[in-house]
């Protein structure tokens, strides 16, 4: 009987082990998601190859796309969920030892190198501690940790979310 409870017990912190892997189009609003399902094809002119370096900030405004390319609408079920999500870091700060600790996480390499970048409600601004070492803009990792609703600002970009990374690897495909 004593076991039987303690598995009881235990149940509700089991359950909470497997973090939920999220897609990033589920951190869209379903206003959001259906505008850019109906968004028609832009043609672009981008100009100058910009430096490749994340020195260009990710808040570039064009004029020429719609509104919901800047929009810090969030999924408030989203707010302390424990998740794994993978993308592409933009790195902002590094330790000591070169590993970064705060970065940027955007659902396509080479954002506001190559190509427009994502809105505000997909990029995540990723905090992790212990480091990380990013060596290749276009090399996915995933992330687990608490993804929280947050609105952030800073030089480079806004992000409607945050997590707190429990921890950060390459990502392997699965």
């Amino acid at each position: 009987m004593r076991l039987l409870m303690a598995l009881l017990l235990c149940l509700p912190l089991l359950a909470q082990a497997e973090p939920r892997v999220l897609d990033w189009l589920e951190l869209l609003p379903d206003d959001d998601l259906q505008a850019l399902i109906d968004m028609p094809e832009i043609g672009h002119n981008w100009g100058e190859e910009a430096p490749g370096d994340f020195s260009q900030s990710l808040r570039q405004r064009d004029k020429t796309l719609p509104e919901v390319m800047y929009s810090t609408r969030v999924v408030p079920g989203m707010d302390g969920l424990h998740a794994r999500l993978a993308g592409f870091p933009v790195p902002l700060e590094s330790n000591e030892h070169g590993l970064y600790t705060q970065f940027f996480l955007v659902p396509y390499g080479g954002a506001c190198i190559h190509v427009p970048p994502p809105p505000p409600n997909q990029i995540v601004l990723v905090d992790y501690p212990a480091g990380f070492a990013i060596t290749d803009l276009y090399q996915p990792i995933w992330i687990e940790g608490t993804l929280k609703v947050d609105q952030t600002s800073n030089e480079l970009a806004d992000a409607s979310y945050s997590l707190s990374a429990g921890r950060v690897w390459i990502y392997d495909g699965e």
